[in-house]
């Protein structure tokens, strides 16, 4: 284990893409050794399903790291989820991560989970030993009308069975550190791991902090201005970013950092070789 907390996340390559591809991944992150890798989830379907549990047991049975599985919600009925859970029980996963999900504009919710904590009751109630995670929205959700409104929901889904949390990607500290204070407050007390998206590609920065409603600082608004058609540069200098972001969080005592490769192991490798040196490894030799 590290103090603080470090994790990563990797995804199911593309169906376009061969399937050997996540080894690639895997093997560039085994030296890491996080104490944790979640593996993503898409919309709902069986495919998705097991791809993610295949990938998990993976993870744990061939590099002997711990896995946690993504579960999104909407579009999935009990029966789904049951489904899920035996996939994810055979796997052996440490936890779950449990998301109500992105809208699918081509899909119908399936009107059995509507949010995230309905299905965080649903695996307690089904999975009582099993680890729960769950997400945050530093800067709060898209559709809150508040960030206190948003805190609020969050209890709602902590009291429901979540033990951990993870937080979307956010690019100033200061409003981290402000979410932070704000959910001590309200009587959130479990674990929370800062999420660290790496810049690597300026149109996708620009969709995801867009689609999550995160504010694009002037520090990083000018690095995207500068080298948005320069890949290589914006890479290095992306590397730079997050690991000061890093760096300042461990320094203010976060509980971890989770780490979201995008399935760029070099970049995470290289992030790591700036920051390892800043977590104490506590395992028991």
């Amino acid at each position: 284990m590290h103090s603080p907390l470090f994790s990563l996340e990797v995804f199911p390559p593309k169906r376009t893409s061969p399937v050997g591809t996540i080894y690639d991944t895997l093997d560039g992150l085994d030296d890491l050794k996080p104490d944790f890798i979640s593996v993503t989830y898409g919309t709902g379907k069986s495919a998705d399903r097991t791809a993610t549990a295949r990938i998990a047991n993976t993870i744990r049975s061939e590099y002997g790291i711990d896995a946690v599985a993504h579960l999104t919600a909407q579009y999935l009925t009990a029966s789904d989820v049951d489904e899920a859970l035996a996939m994810f029980d055979e796997a052996k996963v440490s936890g779950i991560l449990a998301l109500r999900g992105d809208r699918n504009g081509d899909r119908e919710p399936a009107g059995v989970f509507h949010h995230a904590s309905d299905l965080v009751r649903y695996i307690r109630e089904h999975r009582p030993q099993m680890k729960i995670y769950g997400a945050c929205y530093p800067e709060k959700h898209p559709q809150s009308a508040t960030l206190d409104d948003d805190i609020a929901n969050l209890k709602i889904k902590v009291d429901a069975g979540v033990a951990h949390l993870i937080s979307q990607l956010f690019y100033d500290n200061d409003d981290f550190m402000r979410f932070l204070d704000k959910t001590r407050a309200a009587g959130i007390d479990v674990p929370i791991e800062a999420g660290i998206m790496p810049v690597t590609n300026a149109k996708s920065v620009r969709r995801m902090t867009n689609m999550c409603a995160s504010r694009v600082p002037r520090k990083l608004a000018r690095m995207l201005d500068k080298w948005g058609d320069d890949p290589q540069t914006l890479r290095e200098a992306g590397i730079i970013y997050a690991s000061e972001q890093i760096s300042d969080l461990v320094c203010q005592g976060v509980d971890g950092i989770h780490l979201y490769t995008m399935n760029h192991p070099w970049v995470t490798r290289r992030i790591w070789r700036n920051v390892g040196d800043l977590f104490e490894n506590t395992a028991v030799a």
